[in-house]
């Protein structure tokens, strides 16, 4: 099996995401003993390339014109573009590759790729389906940092056409660089519980800061406000693309959330205390569950 600390890395996309990996695969993974590996980034503006190899991040770094000069060098190549960004970018240099390379992405959808990864990339690149379930709400390379990941999750979902030795090695990677945890699923799984646990929580903060009336309001805060709402702060274009993307089941998790809402309502309007209390201690029990479930790391 190949070794990660003897790879060439090309990350596509130097944004937050992309320069947290970047720092990630520098510090976690070469800077072990022995290493000969590389680390090519791209982007297609250059102020972050030049930081980043300022900083000893990168060896290497390209405009977003110039994919020919390096993909055919790149073991691993990891793309943090939005996902038809993504699509595009697999379809419009699948000739570019590296024989043999592994290619994945970091998108908050996975059922586009499923459908259309057949059509797109030769036989002899393998694509394996991945989420890396990190992030924060400023955006760029500036904000980047090797750390992102620790102790996170991270979603995997395996397709017949991968090799065995490429997700055994995935998985090693994504170890390397601070995940403890691994969720191997299926992308119709991975959408659907991500609908509800990422996407429907961005539409509820929005909605509820939306809903005020007064931006003075946050005068009377004592931190539930601040709880709800921190990821309200949104990549607009990019969650638009997520929402939808992954429309059917996202709609369906809000459709439910609206009748929950609409019983607390009702209930808060008859003054119905004993169905008050039921909710919120059903609510309160659920929620507790929630918390003690953990996934298996593989």
């Amino acid at each position: 099996m190949k070794n990660l600390k003897d790879l060439t890395y090309a990350i596509v996309g130097l944004g937050i995401m992309g320069g947290s990996l970047a720092k990630a695969i520098r510090e976690h993974i070469l800077s072990q003993s022995g290493a000969t590996g590389k680390i090519y980034v791209c982007n297609r503006s250059t102020a972050c390339l030049t930081q980043a190899l300022n900083e000893g991040v990168a060896d290497k770094a390209f405009k977003s014109d110039e994919y020919s000069l390096f993909l055919p060098e790149c073991d691993f190549v990891y793309v943090c573009l939005y996902p038809h960004m993504t699509l595009n970018f697999l379809k419009d240099n699948k000739d570019f590759f590296k024989s043999g390379a592994i290619v994945t992405d970091i998108s908050g959808v996975k059922g586009i790729f499923e459908k259309q990864l057949p059509q797109i990339l030769r036989k002899d690149v393998d694509f394996i389906i991945g989420h890396p379930m990190a992030g924060g709400e400023k955006e760029g390379y500036a904000h980047s940092t090797s750390t992102m990941f620790l102790n996170r999750n991270y979603i995997l979902c395996p397709q017949d056409s991968n090799k065995k030795e490429n997700l055994e090695l995935m998985r090693q990677f994504i170890s390397e660089i601070g995940f403890t945890r691994i969720t191997e699923t299926t992308c119709d799984i991975h959408d659907y519980k991500i609908g509800f646990t990422s996407q429907l929580c961005h539409v509820i903060a929005c909605s509820l800061v939306d809903s005020a009336k007064d931006e003075g309001i946050t005068a009377f805060g004592g931190g539930s406000f601040e709880d709800l709402t921190r990821i309200a702060m949104i990549n607009a274009p990019l969650w638009t693309e997520l929402f939808i993307s992954n429309k059917e089941k996202l709609v369906s998790h809000i459709e439910k959330f609206e009748e929950q809402l609409d019983q607390f309502k009702k209930a808060i309007e008859k003054s119905d205390k004993d169905s008050l209390i039921k909710l919120m201690e059903e609510s309160r029990e659920k929620r507790l569950k929630m918390g003690s479930i953990r996934t298996v790391s593989k």
